[in-house]
């Protein structure tokens, strides 16, 4: 059956007649080579005119829409639509791909844009936020994103004169952005006065900031800056879609069908109306036009190019024309002439000739046409309308024949009868009309059989009889010309058909897939000659079956190009050619048939490249054309890898459990027991499932994996070393070019693949993110610097690495079969190919993405699946082995020979100096030369010739062979079963290292007194091992069945195993031989106790939930325990042989006699105290602990108790093993845990001394070995367990401020007005104060100001032009820290407070400030590389997540010139609360306070995210790097301290270990130090600090302060460390202290502030001075010779800031805030020059007109006068409860007035003294009229509209100081006051 294969014919893409003008624009352009670019439907099309010739680029899967062209003007950009558009670029010369951009949009590209150098380009998606991409493009990576806008964008621009500027219009606005770091910012353009806010459609930047945009009106806008000035009004009549920047000028094209040419400053040069030439046509619009030189290029909304010279312009020259808007449908083709006929619901029917590539005729209907035929003549041409009418015409001159009406509804499909007298119209109101031709169209009959509408007819080549089919997929008879129906189908059984255009009928069968709707098919044409069959269908997709082609789901090839579906399919009348159309994208495509030829002339159709496969022989059939798959590869494609809960799932599942059980963990939970174990040897190999995974490593040690774990094992020592960093199953492993760095990849949910050392066993670097489920291959390239991997998601992605960086590079789908091998070309680093079922591939990377193409089999063979690959002594030569046993040899993509080589598949080959080695299931090895022309030797793997020092027993000969690797004289071999085997060149073989076969291993038991174990596993082999040095297997037997379980009888002689079929044997435990069995059960025997002491009886537990007690010596049955409701999982007898414990799957512990077996009743407090034998009950409460949180999920397989009774040894589901201090008596005890087995671990024991722990791995088939390492013994290691579940609750101690600052939620103040709702309520009609349990949520929307106020400006005075922020009083110390800063020396200081970044210059008091920040600075840090001086940090808070403006960013700036390097948007929401720069300084780590409290890694100068993880589930305060290292940092926060190290793109963490010291335990850590030998030093909340060696505490200097360590400093130059914490001040103690490197010895400074307790929030150390910051908001600089204070900045503590009053006529104010104090500044010299403290919250503040006196209004009711001289009060007043909002003297010094919240004024005369005697009140008073009024929220000083921001917070208060020379402003909750210098207008 010939379908069974595609046929050996193909189709080239010849001629596209069309182009995409509507709903695109600016897609048309002259590329270098003079050639025209465009697209149409999902092609790009490179057009040239001198040849007319088309080129086509194919590499994308569905419509173009956007098309940017490169500055060099032969490379270009197209964007597509789809749910994961990608981005192509590509060369317009070779159409090949050259890069792809993907992973970024949704929805499709709309615009697309390259830079000045075309280095960079910008994409807009279609997404709901029209997100905007900056891409590096050779690369393939993002560089930048953010939300464009919340409207539609038409256009955007790269600004061409100024860098890193872009300019994008759309819907009604137009929006100017910078691009810094990764941050791209937006300004919206100013519209104001000078034009209306309309939708702006195009824009061209210009020179001098200026850009040019086209409005939907036909104005011109021109902006400068983002400032509109002016409009050329009436450019066109309408609007203006297209606008092209060239180098005389612009031009712009508009829906006016006019052209316009304007010059450099857009001038008008002259307009060409396309309307009124003699092409043109009512209706013209133009989309796109390009000028280049004297040609202008134009593109129309009806699918026309024009050619214009512009000084022939009333000549254009129409050089393309398709079908415009509306669905195409009719096809036809003429009989005689190589003429294709098309008819559209745009009215027209176009004739095309297929020769010379154009339309020559084209003729406007009345109606929509949908089908068309011309009669064998070739003079009529019918054509079926959308109203149901027919037109019948004259082809030479298209003038009507006939027109007829006959029915309703639209003719779909009509054809003349081979005669040329009938012509069959099908309609689809389900009939078929036959009208007579010679008869002037005369109706002869009407066939009705159909129910539906009708689809396609043909006619018998008799001309006798019709077939239709209708939209049923009923295929029916008609006699002719009458119409009745053939109800006999004999009668038609002869029948030849003169055409074949049906989709149902037995000759096209398989042109359908075996599931398919029979509608997805729209039209067939066959051709008889040349036995093919061409299909068009929904999918865009044109398909070549064999014709005919009988059996569903025949192979094909396909073809794509159409977007959406193909309508129409027709052989031309020589089958030259295939015509198709498709529907929507209104284009018809011409296709050259090449037939059957040899493989020579293949290289001209050398398979076109594309991400969807265009000659793919793939399809729906069974595999049955494909001999049957092997069996080893057979059960491995069905393994899955999936696992019901992944690693990393478990956080957030423990997060989970933990809220349902907060009322669990009241008791207090045991210590973690003081044991550890350490891995020491595992036994086993994976072979089953995985292939060339076994290395020989530089220094000649042997590199392999099992379970989770990366072995290295030493062969003349017998001893191994193990990479413990994956936490599952481990699949694939490659080696380094230079073998001494090994990747592994695991499987997981995101799994991750690591590259570590051989030699240290530490990971450089891990991957991930990018696949799923698992990895199944790798490989390094051969300069060792890529890596590339296989995933086993569905689509076998296949992920392109630079490792050490760890960054993906490209990214493509593998196949949708399994891909066992990826190889990367040894000779260009940007080629690799996979091979796998039914599969190889060779690819090459193109950017972000990898082009593939498949291997090409030709006439040698079939598409076999390949099991190993590798490269040859070219770059172009590759060679594979398949399953069958052969090895194909391959020249580039072509399949030049096959070898057989082997017996079954051939699993592994590896390249040699001068040859290749294979090795294949017949358990060979055979050696070939380098062409692979002879085979020079072959080994076999047999029991013969192992040589004596084996390591074990050889299972069976010639086992299957997965692995072969060739180094220091060997070959090395890996088995199937799990065996590694040393082959010696002359012939000797040593077995190394040997597990169990595939199966799960369950059964485990260890001597009673010599250090052996045995295992028996479902591979059905029971084995003997030697755990003392020589670890090897000792003795092995196969069973008849697969076992469970065995035990060892107590003399050690006998050996007990349980078998799976429900029999038992005890067999000779030296020899293995049988001594009895027996077989009584049906179910798996579960487990097989022998009694304690003599060992008389044997206890036999099975599935069917009974246990057996069998007397040994008499074999006889004695016993039967009934009465457990489940199988049985665990057995153990008691000391006396008398009772056994027993647990059930349905959890149940129970008790029986032994030997009757009668069930006892014990309770559970006495059962602990019963003796026992063993323990490995997973039930009870002296095991109660070792239940997880997560219990539900996990279940706990395995316990095992030291014989001291000290120690219970536990393994779980989730492949720990966890040691536990016994009895585990209460929930959730603590434990240490080891990772290593990667699924469930079935079996724990321990050896007869508690010297070593055995445990087994289930389905990773593997022993391992564990050394006990007791209390007192401990080593160093990196490798240390992991703690336990819950943290302890016990918390490290109080404070206020630590508590406040944890708590704190920064709230965000958005940036612009606009979207911030206002809100605020005007004084008088708010609410009393809310008491502090009822306060809202902290937000930044302030405590509402009760009443702002500004004092009279009465006289006529200079308007103020601007404002110039001048000084700032105010220190953020309250909630942050380490943020004090030396810079130059000394000389100067930086600090932040609001807002703003402050360089302040000690000797002089002059501040500079960096006020780019839009939110409240948390966290600043100086970067310390001589490289990069005066480099400044600073972290800001911001709410969203979406990488808009309003995200936490981080800036990074210049301290001194104050210029942004860089902006790094944050991916968390909420803020930054520490950075700080990396040794090198060119890193910067940043901490969110987000919930995750995420770390992020940034490249900062680029503005790339190196990496990021979540660092704890409560706050972080501080985390640092090493002062020496770019990798490694220490985090600090609530109870934690975490040591990081970043490798590649991963972090990993180890949490501190306290253990070593007593009664050590977690507290909150608040700041971290550095020493020398990797010591780190933390502050904690109790005033102690930790001693850190690596990860261990290692000492505590106890109460270092006797409050908490707020902050730390090393002193790079001397190591000298600074701490400050919160001290009452004393003689011997100061809140700051200097200390040595090792912090043994320390000085003690006193600030002598006159506080009650100093709280030090930041210190710095510089030649010989230390810098402090105190959360009184103090920054003191102190020396270290003579201790002396100097306060260089100060202000107040706690805000908001309400009271501001300006001296009368000096420079001086004041200010009374929130904490209780009135503070007078003097702003010329820039100090606060005294403060009053008052015991109660201020108000208002009030200057007496001379100046001489103070009034001062409190938050409590009270008002206080003061003498400003002596600031001693002069008198005090209470009348009312409420706050003193405002408070006045009368202009002549003689009354006050006070006003408060209860909405009175109370009167009082000063001149009768201080007593204060109030002489009148009015109330019921709204409340002071303000002269100038501020809004509460603004935060902005608004003069003339300008805005200043500075502030964070609202502005609670504003004053003008005398001669209005400045204007202070007070923050709120920002407590800063800023002094702006006015700068007025000159008169």
């Amino acid at each position: 059956m010939a379908a069974r294969s595609a046929p050996s014919c193909h189709l080239r893409l010849e001629w596209v007649y069309g182009y995409r003008g509507h709903q695109c624009r600016n897609n048309l352009y002259y590329t270098a080579a003079k050639e025209i670019v465009y697209f149409v439907a999902g092609v790009g099309v490179v057009y040239s005119p001198r040849e007319h010739r088309q080129k086509f680029y194919r590499g994308h899967s569905d419509d173009i829409i956007s098309l940017a062209l490169h500055p060099e003007r032969a490379l270009v950009a197209t964007g597509q639509v789809g749910k994961e558009p990608y981005i192509c670029v590509w060369d317009s010369y070779t159409v090949q791909t050259v890069s792809v951009l993907k992973d970024a949009h949704t929805h499709g590209i709309a615009c697309l844009a390259f830079d000045l150098d075309g280095q960079r380009l910008v994409s807009v998606g279609l997404d709901s936020k029209n997100a905007v991409c900056v891409w590096d493009w050779k690369r393939g990576k993002m560089l930048s994103m953010a939300p464009g806008h919340t409207d539609r964008i038409f256009d955007i621009s790269w600004d061409l004169y100024q860098p890193n500027k872009l300019v994008s219009c759309g819907v009604k606005h137009i929006k100017f952005w910078s691009l810094c770091g990764n941050a791209l910012t937006p300004k919206r353009g100013v519209f104001g006065k000078t034009g209306d806010l309309q939708t702006i459609l195009c824009l061209a930047c210009a020179r001098d900031e200026l850009t040019y945009s086209g409005a939907l009106n036909g104005d011109i806008y021109v902006w400068k800056g983002i400032n509109l000035i002016r409009t050329i009004q009436g450019a066109h009549t309408a609007g203006i879609f297209s606008m092209n920047a060239c180098e005389e000028g612009f031009a712009t094209g508009g829906r006016d069908g006019c052209i316009r040419l304007w010059d450099l400053t857009f001038k008008p040069i002259t307009v060409i109306d396309l309307r009124e030439t003699d092409q043109g046509y009512k209706g013209l619009s133009v989309r796109s036009v390009c000028w280049r030189g004297d040609h202008i290029l134009v593109g129309t909304q009806d699918g026309e190019i024009f050619e214009i010279v512009v000084h022939e312009r009333n000549k254009p020259f129409l050089i393309m024309q398709g079908h415009c808007e509306g669905e195409l449908w009719a096809l036809a083709v003429h009989p005689t002439k190589p003429l294709a006929v098309t008819g559209s619901d745009d009215r027209s029917v176009r004739i095309w000739s297929l020769v010379d590539h154009a339309l020559i005729a084209r003729c406007n209907m009345e109606e929509p046409i949908r089908c068309a035929a011309v009669n064998v003549d070739g003079i009529h041409l019918a054509l079926g309308m959308k109203d149901g009418s027919f037109t019948v015409l004259r082809v030479r001159d298209m003038t009507e024949v006939v027109h007829i009406k006959d029915r309703k509804e639209a003719i779909h499909e009509l054809k003349y009868s081979p005669d040329g007298t009938y012509l069959a119209v099908g309609c689809n109101d389900s009939s078929v009309d036959i009208y007579g031709v010679a008869q002037r169209y005369k109706k002869f009959g009407e066939c009705v059989g159909s129910l539906s509408f009708i689809t396609h007819l043909d006619w018998s080549s008799d001309s006798r009889y019709l077939q239709t089919n209708d939209g049923n997929g009923k295929r029916l008879f008609y006699r002719m010309p009458g119409g009745k129906e053939v109800a006999n189908k004999e009668e038609i059984k002869g029948v030849h058909w003169a055409s074949w255009t049906c989709v149902s009928g037995l000759e096209v069968n398989g042109i359908w897939p075996k599931y398919s709707d029979i509608n997805d098919i729209n039209s067939v044409d066959g051709n008889y000659i040349g036995q093919v069959l061409v299909t068009a269908d929904d999918y865009g997709i044109v398909k070549l079956f064999r014709y005919p082609c009988l059996r569903k789901g025949a192979k094909f090839k396909k073809y794509i190009g159409h977007s959406a579906h193909v309508t129409n399919v027709r052989w031309s009348h020589d089958y030259q050619w295939v015509i198709s159309i498709g529907g929507a994208d209104h284009s018809v495509f011409q296709w050259k048939f090449i037939p059957e030829r040899k493989l020579k002339d293949a290289l001209h159709i050398a398979p076109q490249e594309s991400l969807a496969d265009s000659n793919s022989d793939e399809s729906d059939s069974d595999l049955s054309d494909v001999p049957e798959l092997d069996s080893e590869i057979e059960q491995e494609t069905q393994l899955t890898y999936r696992r019901q809960v992944y690693k990393e799932d478990l956080p957030q599942l423990k997060e989970q459990y933990k809220e349902k059980q907060k009322s669990g963990t009241s008791k207090r939970r045991e210590r973690a027991p003081g044991n550890s174990i350490r891995l020491h040897f595992v036994h086993g190999y994976r072979g089953y499932d995985c292939r060339s995974n076994l290395f020989y490593t530089q220094i000649g040690e042997i590199v392999y994996h099992v379970a989770a774990v990366g072995v290295i094992y030493n062969r003349q020592q017998n001893t191994q070393r193990f990479y413990l960093g994956h936490d599952d199953d481990i699949l694939c492993l490659a080696l380094h070019p230079l073998r001494d760095y090994v990747a592994t990849g695991q499987v997981g949910r995101d799994p991750s693949i690591h590259i570590w050392d051989t030699e240290t066993i530490k990971p450089l670097s891990i991957l991930k993110g990018y696949h799923q489920y698992g990895v199944c291959a790798v490989d390094f390239s051969a300069d060792g610097k890529r890596l590339a991997s296989v995933g086993i998601d569905d689509s076998h992605t296949v992920v392109l690495w630079d490792w050490k960086k760890g960054e993906k590079l490209s990214i493509a789908r593998g196949s949708k079969d399994k891909i066992f091998v990826v190889k990367m070309n040894p000779y260009v680093p940007d080629k690799l190919i996979t091979a796998g079922i039914k599969h190889m591939k060779f690819w090459r990377r193109a950017g972000g993405g990898l082009i593939g193409r498949k291997g090409y089999v030709g006439t040698l063979g079939k598409n076999d699946t390949m099991m190993c690959a590798v490269y040859g002594w070219t770059e172009e030569v590759a060679f594979s082995g398949t399953s069958t046993g052969d090895v194909c040899i391959w020249r580039d993509i072509f399949l030049v020979k096959t070898v057989k080589a082997h017996d079954g598949p051939v699993f592994s080959m590896h390249a040699l100096e001068k040859g290749f080695v294979t090795g294949g299931k017949d358990g060979v090895v055979a050696l070939w030369d380098d062409s692979f022309e002879r085979c020079l030797k072959t080994y076999a793997i047999k029991r013969a010739a192992l040589a004596p020092g084996s390591k074990g027993l050889l299972l069976e000969d010639n086992p299957s062979i997965r692995a072969i690797s060739l180094g220091h004289g060997h070959i090395l071999v890996g088995t199937k079963n799990g065996e590694i085997l040393e082959v010696d060149k002359s012939g000797p073989i040593t077995l190394l290292v040997q597990g169990h076969m595939e199966g799960e291993v369950w059964g485990l038991a260890t001597h009673p007194y010599l250090p052996i174990c045995a295992t028996v596993s479902d591979d059905r082999t029971l084995r003997i091992w030697d755990l003392s040095p020589s670890h090897c297997m000792l003795a092995v037997r196969k069973l008849k069945k697969g076992g469970r379980c065995c035990c060892f009888s107590p003399d050690g002689k006998a050996l007990a195993v349980g078998l799976n079929d429900g029999s038992f044997l005890m067999a000779n435990a030296d020899t293995l031989e049988d001594l009895v069995s027996f077989h009584h059960r049906k179910d798996v025997i579960s487990d097989i106790r022998f009694s304690p002491g003599s060992g008389k009886y044997l206890a036999v537990a099975s599935h069917d939930s009974f246990i057996d007690i069998y007397n040994v010596m008499s074999s006889k049955r004695v016993g039967i325990c009934k009465g457990a409701t489940s199988y049985i999982t665990h057995v153990d007898w008691d000391i006396r042989g008398k009772l056994l414990q027993v647990n059930t799957g349905a959890k149940e512990q129970l008790f029986f006699e032994a030997p009757r077996g009668r069930k006892q009743t014990i309770p559970s407090g006495e059962a602990e105290k019963i003796g026992w034998a063993s323990w490995t009950s997973v039930l009870g409460l002296c095991c109660e602990g070792i239940w997880p949180v997560i219990g539900e999920v996990t279940d706990i397989t395995a316990s095992c108790l030291t014989s001291d009774k000290t120690v219970l040894a536990t393994g779980d589901d989730l492949g720990f093993v966890k040691l536990f201090r016994y009895p585990a008596k209460g929930k959730f005890g603590k434990f240490k845990r080891y990772v290593a087995h990667s699924t469930h671990v079935t079996n724990v024991r321990w050896t007869y001394d508690d010297s070593m722990l055995v445990t087994l791995g289930g389905a990773d088939m593997s022993l391992m070995v564990w050394t006990n390492e007791m209390e007192g013994y401990r080593e160093k290691r990196p490798c240390d367990s992991e703690e336990s579940d819950l943290d302890s609750e016990e918390d490290g101690g109080y404070d206020s401020d630590v508590t406040r600052e944890n708590e704190i939620s920064y709230t965000i103040r958005a940036l612009s007005t606009n979207i911030r709702p206002m809100f605020g309520i005007k004084p008088h009609l708010q609410q009393k104060e809310p008491s502090a349990d009822e306060r809202p949520p902290v937000s930044r929307a302030p405590p509402q100001p009760e009443k702002l106020q500004t004092n009279n400006i009465g006289k006529k005075k200079r308007p103020i032009e601007d404002l110039v922020l001048e000084l700032v009083f105010g220190y953020r110390g309250r909630d942050c820290r380490n943020n004090v800063h030396y810079l130059n020396d000394g000389d100067d200081i930086i600090y932040h407070t609001a807002s703003v970044g402050i360089l302040h210059n000690v000797a002089t008091g002059n501040q500079s400030f960096y006020q780019e920040h839009n939110d409240d600075i948390l966290c600043l840090t100086v970067n310390q590389h001589p490289k990069f001086i005066n480099i400044v940090a600073t972290g800001q808070v911001g709410d969203s997540a979406d990488m808009s403006a309003a995200a936490p960013s981080i800036h990074i700036w210049d301290a001194v010139s104050k210029q942004t390097l860089s902006i790094l948007r944050c991916y968390h929401p909420k803020g930054v609360c520490s950075v700080s720069f990396s040794a090198t300084g060119k890193l910067l780590l940043s901490v969110g306070l987000d919930p995750e409290h995420t770390l992020t890694i940034w490249r900062w100068q680029e503005g790339a995210k190196i990496a990021s993880r979540a660092g704890h589930n409560q706050r972080i305060f501080v985390a640092e790097f090493r002062p020496d290292s770019d990798s490694q940092f220490v985090s600090v926060g609530v109870k934690h301290v975490k040591f990081w190290t970043l490798a590649g793109r991963a972090l990993l963490s180890k949490k501190g270990l306290l253990s070593t010291l007593e009664d050590a335990r977690m507290q909150t850590m608040l700041a971290v130090a550095f020493g020398a030998n990797n010591l780190t030093f933390t502050g904690t909340i109790s005033g102690d600090v930790c001693v850190w060696k690596d990860h261990m505490l290692c000492r505590i200097v106890a109460r270092a302060h006797n409050g908490p360590v707020f902050a730390m400093y090393t002193t790079l130059r001397d190591g000298l460390i600074v701490t400050g914490g919160k001290e009452r001040p004393s003689k011997e103690g100061g809140a700051v202290k200097l200390w040595d490197q090792e912090l043994r010895r320390c000085r003690a400074f006193r600030l002598e502030t006159g506080q009650a307790s100093d709280c030090v929030r930041s210190v710095c150390r510089g030649k010989g001075k230390i810098l402090v910051g105190t959360r009184n908001a103090e920054i003191i600089e102190v020396g270290e010779k003579n201790a002396a204070c100097n306060v260089l900045v100060s202000g107040h503590v706690d805000g908001p800031v309400w009271g501001l009053a300006t001296h009368p006529s000096r420079d001086f104010f004041l200010s009374a805030a929130e904490d209780g104090t009135v503070r007078l500044w003097d702003v010329a010299d820039r100090k606060m020059l005294n403060k009053v403290n008052l015991g109660h919250a201020a108000r208002t503040v009030c200057y007496s007109p001379e100046g001489d006196m103070v009034a001062i209004g409190m938050k409590n009711g009270e008002f206080i006068i003061l003498l400003v001289s002596s600031l001693k009060i002069w008198g005090k007043k209470r009348d009312r409860r409420c706050a003193i909002h405002d408070i006045r003297f009368s202009p002549d010094s003689r009354f006050l007035a006070v006003g408060s919240s209860e909405n009175s004024v109370d009167f009082y005369d000063l001149t009768l003294g201080p007593t204060l005697n109030r002489i009148s009140y009015c109330k019921d008073i709204p409340s002071f009229v303000i002269q100038m009024d501020f809004s509460a929220d603004s935060r902005h000083l608004q003069a003339k509209h300008k805005r200043f921001l500075g502030h964070s917070a609202h502005v609670a208060n504003i004053r003008f100081t005398s001669g209005d020379r400045h204007v202070i402003s007070a923050g709120g909750d920002d407590c800063s006051l800023f002094v702006w210098k006015c700068v007025h207008m000159p008169h």
